[in-house]
């Protein structure tokens, strides 16, 4: 399952409530306050959480410039103002100044006989800026939309070609330019091409293309839960492209039917390896473009039992750097392979007794001489440097705390920005080290800048950033700032709207707590208490849970629209809690983050349980015949084992798209936690909500979509097999031809949350035992 903060898997489910659900944002020194009313403003509903008056203000598509003096971006020129979907300008602004300058207008981007410019998703120079090349018409493949159109820009000529010849309309993938700025280089049908910029001749770099066997692209499984789409990179000299084949012809294949296309049902069937089952073999291969003939590199192991989760070019243009995971995905061994020969040699290995998380993306510095690489081996995920030569590494982050990502790189002045939050696992901030090792972190982001989740984008050099600031009460707000100073420069994002009718909401209580729970540790949680709270009433409590490896719901930060439920049900009555037990993605040190090992839905749902045992021990006004838990994806499998396993505690459980039994879910993932099933079968069968179904004895909703590639409705159709079989009551929405998102189709989330909304007030507010 994929990155929570970015989204996927059952993890996925989680990214998706702060995707599909999220206007999503991080916080900055905050301007203004907008007026308070000085009455009570209304009240929630339905129609407010899912209208637009909650939506939020995000920059729209831009890039830094390479050397980071200032970013591009499409933005519609001002005579266009009040214009639905206006044709738009690539402009220029300066970091320093604010200096706006045009350098594409919309009408050097309008293909000839076309009434209107083309609408840009995404966009690139070429290295010597000669060239733009523009990304349009995009369709979605699994989670993104990653094919569609490419048309480059001649900026001298004005010349506006669609590259691809006569390939059919939105087939294109991944289209990139080389160093030299000569060609551009794409895959078309699961094989990779190369296309003169000068006479547009295209080249066939590989033949070997079709439904299995992939170049250049990914099978559903490396792109779910290894976030891997875009499978090939040009060398240095531009004379080479190294690339992944995946040949997936002996993975045993999934179909989803589709009921209500039309008279009849259509079907897409496509390789998906359940946990134990056989994975697609991927190997690493480099190919010349002028003579097509292409390299294998020689990493030893099976490929079917090995994952390559990364490869790049070393700054010498020859040697390839690239990572690959046992199956059991608890060692990670670097290796250094020579593109001429595909001689491979091991450069270092990253073991851990549980697993090693794949998102370390090696980055380089020092010409390529050491790379960035992050490691929790002593207890900490800190930052190392390691040489691309011996392989020995050396210390970079020397304090007790975890670092969540690399934020970027300052080599001039010798410095790497880091995301960590060492006092409060709920926030984020930037720090800096030293690239010498020589120093303790500093922190950048001031104290005056707010309490919360802040991001950043770094430009290129490290001198300017896009930051966004938010917390769990307030909006988020994006301005320019200079580094290392964090000066702000100007505000790029106020959402004065959002925050006014933020600011005159009736709000709940918002507190964060930590729970000790003896044996068990601290866990750290969220509550929201209702407008006008009486200590003297009884209250129902609504558990919102996750509880993955790959997410964290007990975060600082504006949740969106889901946030905006969450709010909702409070002012209704409800309290509203979030508990992160032991096991999820929170910086507190590797045995709390590791402890789910061999115990998804077993040792993280009995933490659930007694957070909530000790919450109704901590606050009498929680009435204990009213505790209900809904949750999505993973939180969706917490659910159903929450009331399954424990239903002394919970009342009520609302489950979307849940994994009801872990062997039907993909290998990468699952076995990644829980090992694989031949090895681990008690710990499937007893983290499995399906096994415990005959417990039931709350009230249960169930909804899926039909159409969920990722979380196959299979597992919930084996669901209710079970709970029919043990005569239990219980209810349940499919909706048809619905992906894991549950949002395809008009009214769909707004017809889910009516449902999941109903139901607590039907079951859990009203309702006594």
């Amino acid at each position: 399952m994929t990155r929570v903060v970015r989204l996927a898997g059952a993890s996925f489910g989680l990214a998706l409530i702060c995707l599909l659900l999220s206007v999503c944002g991080l916080r900055a020194a905050q301007p203004s306050a907008p007026p308070q009313p000085k009455r009570p403003g209304p009240l929630l509903s339905l129609d407010r959480v899912f209208g637009g008056e909650f939506a939020g203000e995000s920059l729209s598509l831009w890039h830094w410039r390479d050397d980071g003096a200032g970013t591009f971006s499409f933005e519609a020129p001002p005579e266009s103002e009040g214009k639905d979907a206006p044709d738009r300008d690539l402009v220029f602004t300066e970091a320093e100044s604010g200096r706006k300058e045009t350098v594409v207008p919309a009408a050097w981007l309008r293909p000839l006989g076309c009434p209107r410019s083309l609408q840009a998703q995404d966009f690139s120079f070429s290295s010597d800026r000669s060239w733009l090349l523009v990304f349009t018409n995009g369709k979605r493949v699994w989670r993104q939309e990653s094919q569609g159109d490419f048309w480059v820009l001649n900026l001298k000529t004005r010349a506006l070609n669609k590259l691809g010849g006569d390939a059919e309309p939105g087939t294109l993938r991944f289209a990139k330019f080389a160093p030299d700025s000569g060609r551009v280089a794409f895959v078309h049908e699961n094989d990779l091409y190369s296309q003169s910029l000068d006479d547009l001749r295209i080249t066939r770099l590989t033949e070997s293309g079709s439904p299995t066997l992939l170049n250049g692209v990914f099978d559903w499984v490396y792109e779910e839960e290894l976030d891997l789409r875009d499978g090939f990179s040009w060398s240095p000299d531009g004379q080479r492209i190294l690339y992944w084949e995946t040949d997936a012809s002996r993975v045993r294949e999934f179909t989803l039917t589709r009921n209500t296309d039309g008279l009849y049902p259509s079907t897409t069937t496509f390789a998906y390896p359940k946990a134990g089952e056989e994975n697609s073999a991927v190997r690493l291969g480099v190919v010349d473009v002028d003579s097509a003939s292409t390299q294998w590199l020689a990493i030893p192991g099976d490929p079917r039992n090995h994952y390559l989760a990364r490869a790049s070019w070393s700054s010498n243009g020859i040697d390839v750097l690239a990572q690959q995971f046992n199956r059991a995905q608890n060692t990670n061994r670097v290796w250094l392979a020579d593109s001429r020969t595909g001689e491979a040699r091991s450069l270092f290995v990253e073991r851990d007794a549980a697993w090693v998380d794949n998102e370390n993306a090696a980055r380089p510095f020092d010409q390529g001489r050491q790379i960035l690489w992050l490691s929790d081996r002593d207890g900490w995920r800190r930052l190392y440097a390691v040489s691309t030569s011996t392989g020995a590494s050396r210390l970079l982050s020397n304090a007790a705390f975890d670092v969540l990502s690399v934020a970027g790189v300052d080599e001039i002045q010798g410095w790497v920005y880091i995301i960590a939050s060492p006092d409060n696992p709920a926030q984020r901030y930037l720090y800096r080290v030293p690239l010498s090792g020589e120093g303790a972190p500093e922190r950048v982001t001031p104290k005056a800048s707010g309490s919360g989740q802040h991001g950043y984008q770094i430009a290129p050099g490290g001198r300017w950033a896009v930051h966004t600031f938010s917390a769990l009460d307030q909006p988020p707000v994006t301005d320019l700032v200079q580094l290392p100073e964090h000066r702000s420069v100007r505000w790029l994002r106020e959402n004065k709207k959002l925050r006014e009718n933020w600011a005159a909401l009736r709000k709940p209580r918002f507190e964060f707590l930590k729970m000790d729970l003896g044996s068990r540790g601290a866990l750290d949680a969220w509550a929201m208490k209702p407008p006008g709270f009486d200590p003297t009433r009884r209250y129902p409590v609504l558990f919102y849970v996750y509880g993955e490896p790959h997410g964290q719901t007990v975060q600082d930060a504006w949740g969106g629209r889901s946030h905006l439920w969450h709010c909702m049900l409070a002012q209704q009555g409800y309290v509203v809690v979030s508990v992160d037990n032991r096991g999820v993605m929170s910086p507190r040190g590797r045995d709390f983050r590791k402890a789910a090992h061999r115990q998804i839905g077993i040792q993280t749902v009995a933490d659930q349980a007694a957070a909530a045992r000790a919450l109704l021990k901590r606050w009498p006004f929680l009435d204990p015949k009213r505790v209900g838990v809904w949750g999505w994806s993973g939180g969706g499998s917490m659910s159903l084992n929450a009331i399954f396993q424990y239903p002394e505690v919970y009342s009520m459980a609302m489950a979307v798209a849940p994994v009801a039994d872990q062997r039907y879910y993909d290998t990468i993932y699952q076995e990644r936690y829980m090992g694989l099933p031949s090895e681990n079968p008690e710990g499937y069968r007893l983290g499995s909500p399906i096994t415990h179904a005959t417990k039931l004895r709350g009230d249960l909703l169930v909804a899926h979509g039909t159409g969920d590639d990722n979380v196959h409705y299979q597992g919930t159709e084996a669901l209710i097999n079970e709970l029919i079989a043990n005569r239990k009551a219980f209810t349940m929405m499919a909706y048809p031809d619905r992906t894991h998102s549950i949002s395809e189709g008009r009214n769909t989330t707004r017809h889910l949350f009516d449902l999941l909304t109903r139901y607590l007030d039907d079951h859990l507010k009203q309702k006594r035992r």
